[in-house]
């Protein structure tokens, strides 16, 4: 915790379920909310599996600790349910952002079922700290304005409207997660609609201290899976604005600028200057 954060006055947590963020795996990039639940449950259920231990040091000492990797939502729900009606605070620590790929609906709907209190705390997704990390803008203008985050099917079926193939007919920039066992299907889809030389950055454990993050045209993404042995904790981000840090992608600087900060464009806040 840093010394702003340990200034702040933090009040008693109401007994009640916490389901908080714990972002991609960076200690730092937990949001100053969830630090404060965090350094005041009573428990905290964890997915050890996708969460590591460092993100726990700001909790109490005497915190009841539980690892969840290798338990069932049948072992996690009345667990949660007793320690909150023994008037205990308790967090359900996922990774990332909890309204991503985290089986919190399940859990919301079980807890509103047995009149137990609960709240949300998003955290920061592993696709915005690994644009972080590229230092790209994953929306340029006149290049790429939608971001889409998918999967491809496993062993969760996705609905047939979200097909691979049909979103990437939209070019946009498309963070595919949960999909590295699937590689060769994914990469097979994709290029379906976007150019072989379409950059990917492939991004393994986004944020843990053994992170690791390739940048490969869209036809060898496959291949690099397989050369590195990845099968989870992997992001690919597929994009043109990939391209944009090292080259023009064929743009004018004009052309490829907001205007939001433009001084031609005017604003409630800010008049239009005349720059002829």
């Amino acid at each position: 915790m840093t010394t702003a954060h340990a200034e702040l006055q933090y009040s008693p947590l109401e007994p009640g379920v916490y389901i908080v963020g714990a972002g991609p795996g960076d200690p730092d990039l937990l949001t100053v909310k969830a630090q404060k639940i965090l350094a005041q449950a009573d428990v905290i259920l964890f997915a050890d599996s996708l969460v590591p231990r460092q993100v726990l040091k700001v909790a109490r000492p005497d915190a009841e600790i539980v690892q969840t990797a290798c338990k069932t939502l049948e072992d996690i729900l009345p667990l949660m349910i007793q320690r909150v009606r023994s008037r205990q605070s308790v967090v359900r620590l996922h990774s990332g952002d909890p309204s991503l790929y985290s089986a919190i609906h399940e859990q919301i709907q079980a807890l509103a079922a047995a009149a137990i209190p609960f709240e949300v705390i998003p955290g920061i997704s592993a696709f915005q700290a690994a644009a972080a990390k590229l230092q790209v803008e994953l929306t340029v203008p006149e290049l790429v304005q939608t971001i889409i985050l998918t999967r491809i099917s496993g062993r969760t079926e996705v609905p047939a409207a979200e097909e691979l193939a049909s979103l990437a007919a939209h070019r946009a920039s498309l963070c595919l997660y949960l999909s590295a066992r699937h590689v060769e299907a994914a990469q097979a889809e994709l290029l379906q609609h976007y150019p072989v030389d379409t950059p990917v950055a492939i991004c393994f454990r986004v944020g843990w201290p053994d992170e690791k993050i390739w940048r490969v045209p869209l036809n060898q993404m496959a291949a690099l899976t397989h050369e590195k042995r990845l099968v989870r904790t992997t992001l690919y981000l597929i994009s043109p604005a990939l391209a944009v840090k090292h080259q023009s992608a064929g743009l004018e600087l004009k052309a490829a600028r907001s205007r939001l900060y433009s001084p031609e464009h005017a604003h409630l806040f800010r008049p239009a200057q005349d720059v002829s």
